[in-house]
């Protein structure tokens, strides 16, 4: 089979490769390549839409709509929450949704209600889908009304990160608390299959193709038994790859056996943010505690890199400190696929890494950046301060910061996404 990375992250197009190795290795493969698909005929007739990038503020519960590249100036703010008020009802009334709402505002929250984590346009750019941790919900937000079209509860009562099939048409969302991954219908709502996963899934990676879905499991992140004696403590973390037609569960991988065959039994287990390569042969990772990064080979099934980034010495090396586990959290990697942009959550700086020689560029000051992504020039990683309130340019060709942009409290997610041309923000 032929494969490309997922288009949130990459320029359509791409040269294939065909990859060779023994029958395990072909198993990884077919599960991650595959031809790009031709976007939907509804798609290319629907009304003129306008590229935008989301920025989901994670304790106020809006969503900031700024332009995709250049001065990524602000457009417009949607509610994410609009429903709250009924919301809260339902979980003061209920005492196991109440102790979990609870729950997660002293632990994952920091003291906050995650009000929004992740988020996607429709492909008729008509709505916002979001997931909501503290209402354990996905729901669609109409852009016009300012409305919720349709609210999907998941399983365990808390969603988490969410990734897009390629056509734009089936959502993917971690239920943490449940071990599960459902996949919506991103216009309707209704689910269309699940599987489960390791302990806490987190990111999900649709392959090009749409065919299957890579899962990521970080394990139990809200305790403080981190001393690596007690990682034990922490779950069954693994990367679950699913057919996404079926939803059944066709390849597991364990990257303890990988990182001790490495040499690295230090590091931990919990796959983080992740990105695959133009040609999707490698898949670069960040995992809990580490101030890093690690290349795994598809084809061969082995990690064959590891990178250690600077450690800042005005941030703190006490690993009961690091937000859910996650020293660095936030990659995302150049169209050309010859650069990786890293947000150093923990370190306050984001940096570019030359992904030939893995040497990191300057460290860019930012306060807890929590996530990166690609503007939509592809000429610049942008990242969420969620210390600050603010979006971050970094330019991948020299390194440096090319503007910082205000939005709400605490971003994290951030996506490219598209509006219709005319939109203006609701004003109810």
């Amino acid at each position: 089979m032929h494969a490309e990375p997922a288009p949130a992250r990459i320029l359509p197009a791409r040269r294939r490769r065909r990859l060779r190795g023994l029958a395990a290795a072909a198993v990884l493969a077919a599960c991650a390549i595959a031809p790009v698909s031709a976007p939907l005929a509804s798609a290319a007739a629907a009304a003129p839409l306008r590229e935008v990038m989301f920025v989901g503020n994670n304790w106020d519960g809006t969503a900031d709509v700024i332009n995709p590249s250049g001065d990524f100036a602000k457009i417009g703010r949607i509610n994410v929450v609009p429903d709250k008020a009924q919301r809260l009802t339902e979980i003061y009334t209920n005492p196991v949704r109440l102790a979990v709402f609870l729950g997660i505002r002293a632990t994952a929250g920091e003291g906050h209600d995650q009000l929004v984590d992740d988020l996607y346009s429709t492909p008729d750019g008509s709505a916002l889908v979001a997931s909501r941790p503290s209402f354990g919900d996905v729901v669609s937000i109409d852009l016009a009304t300012g409305k919720v079209r349709w609210r999907f509860q998941v399983s365990g009562y808390r969603a988490d990160h969410m990734a897009v099939s390629p056509d734009g048409t089936k959502v993917a969302v971690s239920a943490s608390l449940s071990k599960t991954v459902h996949v919506l219908d991103i216009n309707t709502g209704q689910q269309l299959g699940s599987f489960a996963s390791g302990d806490k899934p987190h990111e999900s990676i649709f392959t090009a193709d749409g065919k299957y879905i890579w899962n990521m499991s970080i394990g139990n992140v809200e305790t403080d038994l981190d001393d690596p004696s007690l990682d034990w403590t922490k779950g069954d973390r693994h990367i679950t790859i699913a057919d996404a037609t079926t939803y059944k569960v066709v390849k597991t991988i364990d990257m303890r056996a990988r990182l001790d065959a490495f040499g690295r039994k230090d590091l931990s287990n919990a796959v983080r943010p992740a990105v695959f390569t133009p040609d999707f042969s490698k898949l670069y990772f960040q995992v809990s505690f580490f101030n890093g990064f690690i290349e795994y080979d598809v084809a061969t099934d082995k990690i064959t890199r590891i990178k250690t980034l600077p450690k800042n010495p005005a941030t703190s090396d006490d690993r009961t400190t690091f937000v859910n586990d996650s020293r660095h959290h936030g990659l995302s990697m150049s169209p050309d696929g010859a650069k990786l942009c890293v947000a150093g959550t923990m370190d306050d700086y984001a940096t570019i890494v030359d992904r030939a020689t893995l040497q990191e560029g300057p460290l860019v000051t930012a306060s807890k950046p929590y996530w990166a992504t690609v503007s939509g020039d592809g000429r610049d990683c942008v990242i969420s301060e969620s210390g600050a309130d603010q979006v971050t340019a970094i330019d991948f060709a020299t390194g440096q910061k090319v503007v910082s942009v205000p939005v709400g409290d605490h971003p994290q997610r951030v996506r490219i996404a598209h509006i219709p041309a005319g939109w203006t923000s609701p004003t109810t």
